[in-house]
């Protein structure tokens, strides 16, 4: 009644913000995202009878702000009559600070706890019951680029690209390592309910999504590099418009922006993607991941820099109940 799930974050280029369904955490119009490789959760989920409750440890320290979610995911996975659960997950990487923990976290914790309880989902099951916890942890279930659409009364996840086929890189530069103030899902109600923008973002989303999803298919760098930042922007611009204003950026994630830029006018392949963090992803051509990387370390403020390819879906990686 054990078992041990990894799940790499992913970085949405066309994003996710909003929903339609609060309740069942349901996205108010689909994505397309990348699959990391060497940024992962770790997560290990014990059932045990003699448990008097679920615990669950982050990085070795009680979480008890996670907790609550993360009994949730376990009731829709295994079933509210399940026995309690001992959790343990460990990220190479911060958490809660626009890194897409969240989406690595309960991708892992999916797969592990259906493992643990002896329950064979497939891989779409496995995504539509990682998304009603976390929104972006169902594309975690996929590898390479995934595009997330809404189907109905549910969603319906698929790969756009294996990781072989385009090797992208993605170069991380960490500019806080605090967790944000607001959380996304509260994030999202907000600039709803409040910004006048919100309306115009979602009504834009076919038309990013159908421009990225060709690009994608073309291997047209060029092409994904200006819907992914327009897509971004766009969606700051919703958070900023919120009331209250929904800003998570800092001053060096401007600064990132800016060298990004420098990059570009010298003739580098790369792109600038920020999620609800102050945490910039350059994308850029394997080649150029380099330059990239040495510009960004040398940005004022950039406190880290990682950097990853892309990588595979959530896995199972030990069962101790066969």
């Amino acid at each position: 009644m054990q078992a041990t799930a990894i799940a790499q974050p992913n970085i949405a280029l066309i994003k996710y913000w909003g929903k339609r369904d609060v309740d069942r955490n349901l996205p108010a119009a689909g994505s397309i995202s990348i699959t990391l490789s060497d940024l992962y959760t770790e997560v290990d989920v014990e059932l045990d009878a003699d448990l008097t409750g679920d615990s669950l440890l982050t990085n070795g320290i009680a979480d008890q702000h996670r907790l609550a979610r993360m009994s949730d995911c376990l009731d829709m996975v295994i079933g509210e009559q399940r026995l309690h659960a001992r959790v343990t997950s460990i990220s190479n990487f911060p958490i809660a600070a626009g890194l897409a923990s969240s989406a690595s976290v309960f991708a892992a914790a999916t797969v592990a706890a259906a493992a643990a309880a002896g329950l064979s989902y497939n891989t779409q099951k496995l995504a539509r019951l990682a998304g009603q916890a976390s929104g972006s942890a169902a594309r975690s279930l996929f590898a390479g680029f995934t595009e997330l659409s809404n189907v109905a009364d549910t969603i319906s996840v698929k790969s756009l690209c294996d990781v072989l086929s385009w090797p992208l890189q993605v170069v991380v530069a960490i500019t806080a390592t605090t967790p944000k103030a607001t959380g996304s899902s509260e994030a999202m109600e907000i600039s709803r309910a409040t910004s006048p923008f919100y309306d115009k973002w979602i009504e834009q989303q076919a038309q990013d999504l159908a421009t990225a999803r060709a690009a994608i298919e073309r291997r047209d760098f060029a092409s994904l590099a200006t819907v992914a930042e327009h897509n971004c922007l766009k969606m700051h611009s919703v958070m900023w418009a919120s009331r209250p204003p929904m800003v998570y950026w800092n001053a060096a994630t401007l600064r990132c922006l800016q060298t990004v830029r420098k990059l570009q006018e010298a003739g580098h392949d790369v792109f600038f993607t920020i999620d609800a963090g102050p945490q910039v992803k350059a994308v850029c051509m394997p080649d150029h991941a380099d330059a990239v990387r040495e510009a960004l370390s040398a940005t004022p403020g950039v406190q880290e820099i990682m950097t990853s390819g892309l990588g595979p879906a959530a896995r199972l990686v030990k069962n101790r109940g066969e």
